[in-house]
């Protein structure tokens, strides 16, 4: 019941049709009895919540450590969907023990990269997916944070790669539609001294290939001091597709000194709001119709994998394959994309 847990448990306490809010857990007994009163639900603890047979899914928003366990218990106390904040393990041995639990159990498993869901980086894709722009051959991300995180979450968060350009890494794979074969990354500390003591940058610049040749680039920046800025760009062989950023109010100032906007939002919840709720709406439609979620877990592996190449290609100053990263040397990551 943190910032994205109660985030999402307002969301299906009232905007998603097709699912009700049942209960909120939190390992801070008062945290979750105050979003519980606030939403009109119990607030259980995790045991009796899973042990509940009357809750059909649950949605797991708990520290990255803790993911693992829950999604293993969740799958053995038999919920036919689950749904698991990103990224599912900083580990991808851990990652392969929460999908073995999944399979055995026959249950659904969901991972939360919301920006697939974005109406604006959707429509990109679907220019890609039809044809319209024909085959693609650059990729461009751009995607900035307006502040750093907190040194205390930047010490348990794996790095920049892991915790904020896995969801790059996601939608590098989502728009082309091919696996990636080859991650060369470089990066500098740009902006917070203390993260080059901790082996991690601020700045980045990450050079993706893909199976079918295409290539993908992504820049990342802790500190954009004018937004959130999230951009999306495909250049194919028959034309170009982008997104850009949404504002805060489409009011424009014209004077003397010339034209002002507004400026973009500054938090991610404000920025893709709509994406959350098409997220759930996305993973309602699947449970009920008993189709695949539309970012499965092994969506959620093939991310983390990439992030681990980036760790690597950082740390060695060359390109890594993506077959290089333990455990991933079978090549399991480079099964054909869900379209």
């Amino acid at each position: 019941m943190g910032r994205i847990g109660r985030m999402h448990a307002e969301l299906l306490a009232s905007r998603v049709p097709g699912a009700k809010l049942a209960a909120v857990s939190d390992a801070l007994a008062p945290l979750a009895g105050e979003v519980g009163e606030a939403l009109g639900v119990p607030a259980l603890g995790t045991e009796r919540l899973l042990a509940d047979r009357a809750i059909d899914a649950v949605a797991i928003c708990a520290p990255t450590e803790q993911h693992v366990d829950l999604i293993v218990q969740a799958a053995s106390a038999g919920k036919a969907a689950i749904f698991c904040e990103k990224p599912v393990s900083l580990d991808l041995a851990e990652v392969d023990r929460a999908l073995a639990a999944v399979a055995a159990a026959g249950a659904a498993l969901m991972v939360g990269f919301n920006r697939r869901f974005d109406p604006s980086h959707a429509a990109v894709r679907e220019a890609v997916a039809s044809g319209t722009i024909g085959v693609p051959h650059v990729v461009r991300i751009t995607s900035r944070d307006p502040e750093p995180p907190p040194l205390a979450y930047a010490r348990g968060s794996g790095g920049i790669f892991l915790d904020m350009t896995i969801h790059d890494f996601d939608m590098a794979r989502f728009l082309v539609g091919s696996e990636v074969a080859e991650v060369h990354a470089a990066g500098a500390v740009r902006i917070e001294p203390a993260l080059a003591e901790m082996g991690d940058v601020d700045t980045a610049v990450i050079t993706l290939r893909h199976v079918d040749g295409c290539l993908t680039s992504i820049d990342n920046s802790r500190k954009a001091v004018y937004g959130y800025d999230q951009r999306v760009e495909v250049l194919g062989s028959g034309g170009m597709a982008s997104s850009g950023n949404p504002l805060v109010h489409t009011a424009q100032v014209r004077d003397a000194a010339g034209a002002r906007l507004a400026t973009l939002p500054y938090f991610f919840i404000e920025r893709y709001q709509e994406s959350y709720l098409r997220q759930w709406e996305a993973f309602v439609g699947a449970v009920r119709s008993g189709s695949p979620p539309p970012t499965s877990g092994q969506d959620g592996r093939a991310a983390l994998v990439l992030g681990l190449a980036a760790k690597r290609s950082l740390a060695e100053g060359r390109p890594v394959a993506v077959g290089e990263v333990p455990g991933e040397e079978s090549g399991a990551g480079l099964s054909e994309v869900k379209r």
